[in-house]
């Protein structure tokens, strides 16, 4: 487990994460591109991000995947809340700019389109995913890594594109926790800062049962 510079790591996390929110969230309030684009902005944003920052933090840009990663023991317990701190930072400063800029246009708050209980389900099964590719490409040398930010953006935009009519796929706490404060507009924000660390800390323990299996296979 390689320790980065906290400072330089925490200032990439914060970018990261308001290039995030101001590039899908902005796909969102500019309203012309359809749900096929706002899920292309949103993978894109990470794609490019991990290229230009992973080096410098590890890319997580996602309070769920720091969580997930300290409790597969990828990452140091001691630097989890400074980099929610910053990620949360660097989400509610990214809608905090789109309000200024684009005045009172919907800002991607996420809601449920149905119940409570189906978005729950696919944030947490989405995220599940999403972070099953991440711990994937990010800590197994057996991975094709190259191709690493590709996966994971992808794996983004596919969650956008499959669970954003139910639950907004947000798949991160703080991309929901942004716009939700900027808006005042907190209603039902629990699943997100609920279901999102709930996937995210499956898939790295189940990854962490599969990685021993398939060692002693190969």
């Amino acid at each position: 487990m390689r320790s980065l510079p906290l400072g330089p790591a925490l200032v990439a996390e914060a970018i990261g994460t308001f290039t995030l929110v101001f590039a899908g969230c902005g796909a969102i309030a500019v309203g012309t591109l359809g749900p096929t684009g706002v899920a292309a902005a949103f993978g894109l944003a990470i794609m490019t991000m991990i290229y230009a920052l992973g080096h410098v933090s590890g890319a997580h840009f996602n309070p769920a995947v720091t969580a997930a990663f300290a409790v597969g023991r990828h990452f140091p317990a001691g630097r989890v809340l400074p980099y929610w701190a910053a990620q949360i930072s660097g989400a509610v400063a990214a809608a905090a700019l789109l309000r200024v800029t684009l005045g009172d246009v919907p800002l991607g708050v996420t809601h449920p389109a149905g119940t409570d209980g189906q978005a729950l389900i696919f944030e947490v099964t989405l995220t599940f995913f999403l972070m099953l590719v991440i711990v994937a490409v990010a800590t197994d040398t057996r991975a094709v890594g190259q191709a690493a930010a590709i996966a994971i953006g992808g794996t983004v935009a596919l969650g956008a594109l499959v669970g954003g009519p139910i639950s907004g796929a947000s798949l991160n706490p703080a991309r929901s926790l942004g716009p939700a404060l900027v808006s005042g507009d907190l209603a039902g924000l629990w699943i997100y800062l609920a279901g999102p660390p709930i996937g995210a800390i499956a898939a790295a323990l189940v990854y962490g049962y599969l990685r021993p299996t398939a060692t002693e296979d190969r």
